[in-house]
């Protein structure tokens, strides 16, 4: 058995796959990304971004950012889709699973109105794999004492 440990991905490693998978499920046009949400080593809830549940996707019907020349990062209500932070964190509370304590493993850095809900809900660490341009996101996760952390992939 030698050996074998070295094969063996990590737990950030681990969690930050599964959310690159979960991430593939998206309908997003323009950009995919996936959460995932732990607590002590259990998956608790995962999300993708896409249009909610019942509603034409984007794929399905075009993107309305790209129909009204948004650019990415700016004006988050201009669009059908819920982003994969809303969504995990929406999972979790519809099926009555506490998060308050739990880490965050997503694709993207989240975005400053995901990061207001990731605060308000208790997650106390962040770990992403790409950057987002949004100053003001990593600025608030400071102040509220969240942990940041960035995870190659």
């Amino acid at each position: 058995m030698t050996g074998s440990r070295a094969s063996r991905p990590s737990w950030d490693e681990y969690f930050m796959s599964i959310t690159f998978l979960v991430a593939g499920r998206s309908t997003c046009l323009r950009r995919k990304v996936g959460a995932v949400l732990v607590k002590e080593r259990r998956i608790l809830a995962t999300g993708y971004n896409g249009a909610p549940t019942g509603l034409k996707h984007c794929l399905d019907i075009g993107c309305l950012r790209e129909q009204q020349g948004v650019p990415s990062g700016e004006r988050h209500e201009l669009c059908r889709a819920l982003h994969a932070e809303q969504n995990v964190i929406i999972q979790a509370a519809r099926h009555g699973i506490p998060i308050a304590g739990s880490v965050l493993y997503c694709t993207n850095l989240p975005c400053i109105i995901c990061t207001k809900m990731l605060i308000n809900a208790g997650v106390h660490t962040v770990c992403y794999s790409k950057g987002y341009a949004d100053s003001l996101s990593r600025d608030m996760l400071a102040e509220a004492g969240v942990e940041l952390l960035k995870l190659n992939k």
